[in-house]
């Protein structure tokens, strides 16, 4: 009884310490990790924490739109992840599939427009497929971009950044001393979002670990970052709420006083 009490009172405080009243990111972006050690935890095989987290992405989207959130940007699959055993990785090119096809009715229900950053001509058939068609049945929402980084890197996205603008200078349709921080910010896989909402005011990454792992480098630079214990098929609007109320009393200085 008692635990059942704590609990419900620990939910309850997350919602006092989140005040909507004040300001909620733009941009919020996601390294959804623990799902293989929540498995674990239970004796399960990694693909059906794998399975729970997807359930938690529905979770925290609508969460997200609900609160005007105006992208949600999640780390789905990396550029290194292909590393991992083939079982696993034909698994996570297989969950796109199922959940795009379970998923977009909600989505357009709730305006929610999809996106993908990445490297998708590198994927399965089947998975570009998925996720091509929930992009284009979601192209005219006006609600919250969810945002895919799927087979993506940030160093990869900005080696292929700098090739575009190299061929651009080749070419002589860009100069040298009119390279800037915008020009490079509009090559980049972002650069297809509106420049106020491009890049994160908050990283969150569950599961314990403080790690970039090669997510946003760039877009980052004046993140504030959040890390949880929670593992991410338990993460909830609760756990959304809590890593808001967190951003919310931070004072955003971008090297100023």
């Amino acid at each position: 009884m008692f635990t059942l009490f704590s609990r419900k009172r620990k939910k309850k405080s997350v919602d006092l310490e989140f005040d909507e009243s004040l300001e909620i990111p733009k941009h919020i972006a996601i390294i959804m990790d623990g799902n293989g050690r929540w498995a674990k935890k239970r004796k399960l095989p990694r693909i059906a924490g794998h399975k729970e987290g997807v359930n938690t992405v529905k979770k925290v989207a609508k969460a997200a739109s609900k609160l005007g959130v105006k992208v949600l940007t999640l780390y789905a699959f990396s550029t290194e992840n292909w590393q991992r055993p083939d079982s696993e990785v034909n698994f996570l090119m297989k969950l796109p599939v199922d959940f795009f096809d379970n998923f977009v009715p909600d989505l357009i229900k709730e305006n929610v427009k999809v996106s993908v950053i990445g490297y998708i001509d590198e994927l399965p058939k089947h998975t570009q497929k998925a996720v091509l068609q929930a992009i284009d049945k979601t192209k005219n929402n006006t609600g919250m971009i969810l945002n895919f980084a799927f087979n993506y890197g940030s160093r990869a996205e900005i080696l292929t950044a700098t090739q575009k603008i190299a061929k651009k200078v080749a070419k002589g349709e860009l100069k040298l001393d009119a390279i800037t921080e915008e020009t490079f910010s509009d090559v980049l896989m972002t650069g297809v979002f509106r420049k106020d909402v491009r890049d994160p005011e908050i990283l969150i990454r569950s599961s314990g670990e403080e790690r970039i792992s090669n997510f946003l480098l760039w877009q980052i630079a004046y993140s504030e970052l959040y890390f949880t214990d929670e593992l991410w098929p338990d993460f909830d609007e609760h756990s959304l709420k809590k890593a808001i109320a967190s951003y919310q009393k931070r004072n955003r200085r971008f090297g100023g006083i």
